[in-house]
């Protein structure tokens, strides 16, 4: 069986800087011993949940263990999916880890069963060495033609290394690529022949002293040596749920912006496994064992924990991570009431990792965090307010009125968000406990719908 591997290149994606629930996270905010800093990367407080996770990436990073089972367990607005995300970062690029929520694996169009694989395969990946032909030098000079009408251009591309100079003469689709990554001479770029995609590698030290063409953000790089063209060996990192997706389709990797991958047949993913693990044993291709992160555990079903079950002992398996918010709670499917909402042979399999309430210090440091990175400006007497409604109501609560708060600061021109701001959003926005108690006040006044009620059919009023 032949496997298409090919990965698409992915150029001009808009970027959209959002502010989300877990942007400041950066990291776990470990040190070189794995032990947590009170507060680093984003993260503060549950220092020992935080060390951990730093042991988990440690055994994922080594690569060695696969098949575990990690459950967090706490109560809501304690960090768990922040943890998770400080994991992701700390992975980094290489190291696939996949997030999700346990109710995604309910579908009509998909069984339980194939969303949890397409969950895990995503979670593992395949590193593939090949070698490739490299051109790489600094950009001496570009020359681009164009026809009277502009529909065909032609131009020439001067490269040098500190041994060689070569002229190479370039076509439309070499000049568009070009134009797209705004090279200029001076750059020291890396073609690859077999795909011509062009790489920026930086600006050559010889051009330092060019202000015009220097950023904030320019690297220099010193100019290649020996010949122009070179082989060198290429490492592709690509998922194996994303291999059977390329062959499980007639138009190959476009097949991955497809949206919908449907059913994989397990009689294809056995034979992808099969030439995976020839490319092992010929040093081909190397297997990375990553994080399956799944949020909201307690709302998978026993079939579910039965599959997670089964999948933990194969040879082939990535580290699972779950988290939940639950205490003794029913398991999905049963009658039995179990820890976490697992059933109890899961929970035998896990290692419980727990998370607790912040401390007041520790919710006034993560207030000063959030308005950093939401880019506002409060006041010392407001930090202190929004603490204490933290305390009162929650964490999540006090972190959303800092957005609100600063719209109402700039309504009124002033330079920071005050405690009157704080107040006003305050009044605006009810949280949970205010919530419950104003539909005590209401008494009847809202319709209300009590399942327990049996209604009269028509027909038996009509009797």
């Amino acid at each position: 069986m032949s496997i298409s591997i090919q990965q698409p290149a992915l150029h001009d994606l808009t970027k959209l800087e959002r502010i989300g629930a877990h942007s400041h996270i950066r990291g776990l905010g470990l040190d070189e011993h794995l032990n947590a800093r009170p507060v680093g990367a984003g993260m503060v407080g549950q220092v020992k949940a935080r060390r951990a996770a730093g042991l988990i990436l440690k055994m994922v990073q080594e690569g060695r263990i696969a098949g575990r089972a990690i459950l967090m367990a706490g109560p809501a607005g304690s960090g768990k999916t922040a943890i998770a995300m400080g994991m992701a970062h700390e992975l980094g690029p290489d190291v696939p880890f996949t997030s999700i929520a346990a109710s995604e694996v309910y579908s009509l169009s998909m069984s339980k069963t194939e969303a949890l694989t397409q969950a895990f395969r995503r979670s593992i990946g395949v590193q593939i060495k090949e070698e490739t032909e490299i051109i790489e030098g600094e950009v001496v000079e570009i020359q681009i033609d164009r026809s009277l009408t502009g529909a065909t251009k032609t131009g020439k591309l001067t490269l040098k290394t500190t041994d060689m100079e070569t002229i190479y003469d370039l076509g439309t689709k070499m000049i568009d690529s070009l134009t797209k990554e705004k090279v200029l001479a001076g750059d020291v770029i890396a073609i690859d022949k077999a795909s011509g995609r062009i790489s920026k590698l930086g600006r050559s030290f010889a051009r330092s002293r060019d202000y015009d063409a220097m950023g904030a953000d320019t690297k220099f790089v010193q100019t290649p040596e020996g010949e122009i063209q070179k082989r060198r060996e290429v490492t592709h990192t690509i998922s194996l749920h994303e291999i059977d997706v390329i062959n499980s389709r007639t138009q190959g990797f476009l097949a991955l912006f497809a949206g919908d991958t449907g059913e994989i047949s397990p009689e294809l993913r056995d034979q992808i496994d099969t030439k995976i693990n020839e490319w092992r044993e010929e040093s081909k291709a190397t297997l990375t064992p990553g994080i399956l992160f799944i949020d909201e555990v307690h709302m998978l079903d026993i079939e579910c924990f039965s599959f997670i079950n089964r999948k933990l002992e194969e040879e082939l398996a990535p580290i699972v991570v779950m988290a939940s918010n639950r205490g003794m709670a029913k398991v999905r499917g049963t009658g039995y009431r179990a820890p976490h909402g697992l059933p109890v042979d899961l929970l035998d399999r896990v290692m419980i990792v727990r998370t607790g309430p912040y401390n007041p210090e520790e919710v006034e440091e993560i207030i000063k965090i959030r308005c950093q990175e939401e880019d506002t400006t409060i006041s010392t007497a407001g930090i202190s307010v929004l603490t204490s409604m933290a305390q009162q109501t929650t964490l999540r609560y006090a972190l959303q009125l800092i957005s609100c708060a600063d719209v109402l600061s700039r309504r009124r021109r002033a330079k920071e968000v005050d405690v009157d701001d704080l107040k006003r959003a305050y009044t605006y926005f009810n949280d949970e406990k205010r919530s419950a108690q104003w539909l005590r006040e209401q008494g009847g006044g809202l319709l209300v719908w009590d399942m327990d009620v049996k209604v009269t059919e028509p027909d038996e009023a009509m009797e």
